[in-house]
């Protein structure tokens, strides 16, 4: 029998991959070059909340054969309701996306740029780096073959790529383990510590990811037969996805510095203490962390356009490539422009973490829904933990507006 390791890897894998973006490296960089592994146990709690969101998602898909967005079209019966909810779903998350895809692209160039630094044209007074084409172009290609099993061999194969480089560099700079565990269960706010924390929970439960995975295991798997195959591949994937997020703040701690702000500036600053290997495997891990969420946030949109309005089940559809081939070109033009992938990558992640609690709500009331689940309806256990996370998510964001308002 021929060995395929594929077989059993599935959506999970892919959502671990859009998550793991330059966002989550430049807020775990932040969140470790400037408070050390304080802020470790919001990212495992962020984890854990990921894995129980993205565990209801799958399994709606799964039974309802639903998107989460035709999901809620569908049971909701008010016109005036219907359209304010697709209205809103749309918006959020194709302009959320685009401005993602921007931050996901120059995130992608920096990495590269650790190893390549010379890589702009200059026209006159204008330049264009051509890395910024190159990443566009790659995820283009991918896309516009609609091949899901394509798609996700390769997305899987950067995954991992990705993981290991990250996890390699955490090892490289010899941690205290006992202060990492220490920060990774005692919950403390050091001060000055509160967008970062909004922005971990922002970076690692991302709302589009909740509309993304119920579409996807559609695509991998046929129905309740393959529920328990689902589970495992959703808790494994998303515990590889908090791994690699806490190896970045392990390797961000390592230079206790408030001028490292993103994955470029940790190579950077790694190489004087750990030598060349550093800055490489840095540099490979950002750049597979931009390219594979340069894929997934163009395809969620996609995904979410479909389910509101009910287009056709392919993903060669024109529809449905309008949308991702929009996404895609805006964000090749943004991050094209010069401007800071910086501001772009932080504003995506605050405006996630503050439409999240909206989102998780409409799941939550989803999977609740007989008519969707038939006796796969959320348990008491699981309505706890969902309602617990709204309700922290909904106090993050209450917080985050006031802290912006009133400073």
């Amino acid at each position: 029998m021929k060995f395929n390791p594929f077989k059993n890897i599935g959506p999970g894998a892919l959502i671990a991959a859009a998550f793991i973006g330059p966002g989550t490296v430049t807020v775990c960089t932040k969140a470790g070059a400037s408070f050390g592994f304080a802020l470790l146990w919001a990212l495992l709690l962020s984890v854990i909340a990921t894995a129980v969101l993205q565990e209801m998602s799958a399994r709606l898909g799964l039974i309802s054969r639903k998107g989460l967005a035709e999901a809620l079209t569908d049971q909701l019966k008010s016109p005036w309701i219907k359209w304010t909810a697709v209205i809103l779903i749309v918006s959020a998350i194709l302009i959320g996306n685009s401005a993602y895809q921007a931050g996901n692209i120059s995130g992608g160039v920096l990495g590269l740029q650790t190893i390549f630094p010379n890589t702009e044209w200059n026209f006159g007074h204008f330049s264009l780096n051509y890395l910024n084409i190159l990443i566009g172009l790659v995820a283009l290609v991918i896309l516009y073959i609609g091949n899901y099993k394509l798609i996700e061999r390769a997305l899987v194969s950067l995954v991992v790529l990705m993981s290991i480089s990250f996890v390699v560099t955490a090892i490289m700079t010899h941690p205290d383990w006992g202060n990492v565990f220490t920060g990774a269960v005692v919950p403390h706010q050091p001060e000055g510590s509160l967008l970062t924390i909004i922005a971990l929970i922002g970076t690692t439960i991302v709302p589009y990811n909740l509309f993304l995975h119920a579409s996807l295991v559609q695509e991998k798997w046929k129905g309740v037969e393959n529920l328990k195959a689902m589970r495992r591949d959703t808790i494994l994937s998303i515990a590889l996805g908090g791994i690699v997020s806490i190896a970045i703040v392990i390797s961000a701690a390592a230079i206790q510095s408030d001028s490292v702000t993103n994955g470029g500036d940790l190579a950077k600053g790694l190489e004087p203490l750990y030598g060349n290997s550093a800055k490489y495997f840095l540099g490979i891990g950002l750049f597979s962390a931009g390219i594979t969420s340069a894929i997934m946030a163009p395809l969620a949109a996609a995904y979410v356009a479909r389910g509101c309005f009910g287009w056709d089940n392919n993903l060669k559809s024109a529809k449905f490539r309008a949308v991702w081939i929009g996404v895609l070109l805006i964000g090749v033009i943004f991050a094209s422009l010069g401007k800071s992938p910086i501001v772009i990558i932080q504003f995506a992640q605050v405006a996630n973490g503050l439409l999240l609690p909206i989102v998780a709500f409409f799941l939550l009331w989803a999977v609740n829904r007989s008519e969707l689940m038939k006796t796969y309806v959320n348990s008491t256990v699981q309505n706890t933990l969902g309602g617990a996370i709204i309700f922290v998510a909904l106090g993050l964001s209450i917080k985050t507006l006031y802290f912006i308002f009133h400073g």
